[in-house]
């Protein structure tokens, strides 16, 4: 049995789920802390928002095809939990430190971008 095409079809189907749940709270949520920021500049939210919506899809896929190559070799099913774990949580946390940089970068720049 080959565990690995197992991980596979597991992994991809886990962050494929994360990658999209994820991007549409943080879209829909997105626009209205854009909004709140300047709202005199509505349509610029609207871009602002769109645009880290799809870096944030981009980097994603990017880091999953990357995690995909660079798999080692699953002998059991007990390895394969483990590197799932790993794979999915180094992913989950690398989500989160993103979307934590993106409102600092916002709040700390915005007046800038707009000018």
């Amino acid at each position: 049995m080959n565990y690995n095409i197992i991980g596979y079809f597991i992994f991809i189907t886990i962050i494929v789920f994360i990658i999209v749940f994820v991007g549409k709270i943080c879209y829909r949520n997105g626009n209205i802390f854009v909004a709140e920021l300047i709202p005199e500049h509505l349509d610029v939210c609207q871009q602002i928002n769109k645009t880290l919506l799809v870096a944030y899809y981009l980097v994603n896929i990017g880091y999953c095809a990357i995690t995909l190559v660079g798999w080692e070799e699953v002998k059991n099913g007990l390895q394969l939990i483990e590197v799932l774990s790993i794979k999915v949580a180094t992913i989950v946390c690398i989500l989160s430190v993103l979307h934590y940089l993106n409102i600092i970068i916002l709040t700390t720049n915005i007046h800038k971008l707009i000018k």
